[in-house]
């Protein structure tokens, strides 16, 4: 996502640096109007022009006829790439971001601050790479807790034992409880914990794949980081409630 604000904001310079008297590489220009129309964008977002235009000459053909001075042609072009810098902007924040980022920053681990870190710049950019640091997430949370309450958890466990683990120390697996309601929300939390160990598996960039490749979106990788930063903080508010009880 970054990388593709900065593609925008990186054309749209150029763009008013050539309309506006400066000489601008076509090559430039041509990668990343590729760029952006490639990662597919609603078209009514696109501004017209860059749909059109497949090189600089075309642009100057169109914006010298269009707006005769240097102050509306920059106007022009920066209200039109407006949409897209909105729509990117919102896409990069989710509403449960801010709170678990402050749930995360609580903890004292800065390891742990770069991975949720890393989550988040990826989700659109590299879902792969995403899926993989979310699985790194609670794998890294699970240890913490563990190592806090010295418990030995082996030198190459899996998510899944990592969980059940710390699950167990923090009295949360669903066989701690008998009224039914807990049993069951408990339950679906073991499932999202196993859900995102197979979904790295599978589809992230953890492993190598065979003839039959399945690459997941960027809404993929937006699921599987959203869950694992939930899980995080419960895991962190349950293991903090427990030492200050």
């Amino acid at each position: 996502m970054d990388n593709l604000l900065i593609t925008l904001e990186t054309i749209q310079n150029l763009l008013i640096s050539h309309a506006t008297g400066g000489s601008e590489n076509d090559i430039e220009y041509q990668r990343l109007r590729h760029q952006i129309l490639s990662n597919g964008f609603d078209s009514s977002l696109v501004p017209r022009y860059l749909v059109t235009c497949r090189n600089l000459s075309q642009f100057w053909q169109f914006i010298k006829f269009e707006y005769g001075t240097y102050a509306e042609r920059r106007d022009f072009i920066w209200k039109s790439f407006q949409p897209l810098f909105e729509k990117l902007e919102k896409i990069n924040i989710s509403p449960s971001d801010t709170v678990i980022k402050a749930a995360i920053q609580s903890i004292d681990s800065q390891y742990i601050h770069l991975t949720w870190q890393k989550a988040l710049e990826r989700r659109q950019d590299d879902p792969e790479g995403a899926i993989t640091i979310a699985r790194t997430l609670l794998e890294s949370t699970c240890k913490y807790i563990l190592d806090d309450k010295n418990v030995d958890y082996g030198t190459t466990p899996d998510l899944n034992h990592l969980y059940r683990l710390t699950a167990k120390q923090l009295n949360i697996a669903p066989s701690d409880h008998t009224q039914s309601v807990f049993k069951q929300i408990l339950g679906g939390c073991t499932s999202v914990i196993e859900g995102l160990g197979a979904l790295r598996n599978r589809i992230s960039d953890a492993h190598g794949q065979g003839k039959i490749n399945f690459r997941p979106a960027s809404r993929h990788a937006e699921l599987a980081v959203n869950l694992a930063g939930t899980m995080a903080v419960f895991l962190f508010s349950t293991w903090e409630f427990q030492k200050g009880k």
